[in-house]
């Protein structure tokens, strides 16, 4: 990528102002109740160094390229004033699902996770109906846990939805389950975990493609994949902060075309952030600048910002000179 200079910053210029940061989350999410993440300042502003921690250097060096690119380029040019959102749901108990649609206000369509481990597909079933009680146009994501066979017996049990969000983990199966099933197939994960995110499309995979801006390098990657893509494409969140959300909107407002709801709406989750959340309004979210306040900063204990810092080193090693 272009890092807007003659060499990207040094890791000496992102520790300088690093500050890893440990967010709470109102309900457990992606198996987590803690969301850690690095944040650092350039001159462009402020980016967000979030790769999980199962990931390794390889991988995460991408999530660095993308809060480099927030921190030292700036977001692209917007084409549109708002990004519409659609509101996230956890794998709850049905009777929470309210609760947690109300922080969604105006929202029109609904994401509903599925497929948690210890959980059955009546438990599924049930929360989908539940968010149907209040938005009737539902998506759901089973980050790649159901098999073939899981997965069409779960659409069909589930019933009309929007897509259905990486039901199983691989290209081939993904393919399977769309031959098999009504229902349009979104690839996520095997569109940003793979070498070349192409060959969902080649395979005949899906019907639609989850780009996230951490994962898959920076905003204006995303753009160049978006404009490769022959099919219609939604920006998500990888449960960022404030800051990386802020990247999410800016991508997304950058899209010549884009005519669905977008994963963007996950500030809600956490009890506290690094700067005001963006907090959908008739279900849109506005691009803008976040302003952090370092002072206030939910900072994570001594040994996990060494592991973060350390980490930070090693990434950056990886990057292009």
């Amino acid at each position: 990528m272009s890092w807007g200079m003659a060499k990207g910053p040094s890791y000496s210029d992102l520790a300088e102002s690093a500050a890893v940061v440990a967010l709470p989350m109102r309900m457990r999410f992606r198996g987590i109740t803690v969301r850690e993440v690095m944040i650092f300042r350039g001159p462009a502003g402020w980016g967000e160094f979030g790769a999980f921690p199962e990931y390794d250097d390889v991988e995460a060096s991408a999530w660095l390229a993308a809060g480099i690119e927030a921190a030292y380029e700036g977001p692209p040019s917007p084409v549109r004033a708002a990004v519409p959102v659609n509101a996230t749901i956890p794998a709850i108990p049905a009777d929470q699902v309210a609760e947690v649609i109300a922080r969604f206000p105006g929202a029109h369509t609904a994401k509903v996770k599925v497929a948690q481990e210890g959980q059955t597909l009546a438990d599924d079933v049930a929360r989908v109906e539940a968010v149907r009680e209040h938005i009737a146009n539902v998506r759901v994501d089973a980050n790649g846990k159901w098999t073939v066979a899981q997965a069409i017996t779960a659409l069909r049990a589930i019933g009309e939805l929007e897509y259905a969000e990486q039901p199983c983990a691989t290209i081939d199966e993904l393919a399977q389950v769309r031959r098999a099933t009504a229902t349009p197939i979104a690839a996520d994960e095997s569109i940003r975990r793979v070498a070349d995110p192409l060959r969902v499309i080649a395979a005949g995979a899906a019907d639609i493609a989850v780009l996230k801006v951490a994962p898959l390098g920076g905003m204006r990657r995303v753009l160049e994949l978006a404009a490769e893509i022959p099919i219609p494409v939604v920006i998500s969140s990888a449960l960022d902060s404030a800051v990386g959300i802020s990247a999410g909107v800016a991508a997304a407002a950058a899209l010549p075309d884009l005519g669905l709801a977008c994963g963007l709406g996950t500030g809600g989750l956490f009890t506290t952030d690094v700067a005001a959340p963006f907090v959908p309004d008739g279900g849109l979210l506005m691009p803008r600048t976040v302003d952090v306040d370092v002072a206030a900063l939910p900072r994570a204990d001594a040994a996990r910002t060494r592991w973060w810092m350390e980490r930070l080193e090693r990434c950056h090693a990886l990057l292009p000179g």
